[in-house]
């Protein structure tokens, strides 16, 4: 087995901890965004989770967003959801609350627990993939585990 980064092993040991038998795979090959990631994991894009992270304008609080690699973040609805308006976070605030940056960020194992919307897209999907800490891994799922291993709510989000 290949030795992962430091990233994404904290990603493949936090699986491993919450007792899932997940696989974190680290490719030589980008997987920054969700079309790549498609690309390397072999499915379709609506299959890839991205890990988006938004601010509240007012509260400052962090807010996640994991939707579909297909689809894009309606702001509008998120900021109904929240109670608040939002922007979409800088790198060095998605650095802070996450411990990651920007083009890996996973759905799990965040510096701070986070207000989390999921994307009820998903839920077409048996199986979806994920960031693992690093701009190059990812790991396999199924999709009802995200729910469970992210408390988010299931929601529409585009």
């Amino acid at each position: 087995m290949i030795q992962l980064s430091p990233s994404a092993k904290k990603i493949q040991d936090l699986l491993n901890s919450l007792g899932y038998n997940y696989t974190v795979i680290e490719h030589a090959e980008s997987t920054r965004t969700a079309q790549e990631a498609a690309d390397r994991a072999g499915c379709e894009l609506g299959q890839i989770v991205k890990s988006l992270i938004f601010r509240g304008k007012t509260s400052g609080k962090s807010i996640l967003v994991l939707t579909s690699g297909a689809n894009r973040v309606d702001e509008k609805r998120i900021s109904e959801y929240a109670g608040e308006s939002i922007s979409r976070a800088d790198a060095d605030f998605v650095r802070t609350v996450t411990g990651f940056a920007i083009g890996g960020v996973p759905p799990i194992g965040h510096n701070q627990k986070m207000e989390t919307y999921l994307d009820e897209d998903f839920l077409q999907y048996q199986v979806i993939w994920a960031a693992a800490g690093t701009p190059n891994a990812i790991f396999e799922l199924k999709t009802g585990d995200l729910q469970k291993m992210t408390g988010g709510k299931i929601v529409c989000v585009k």
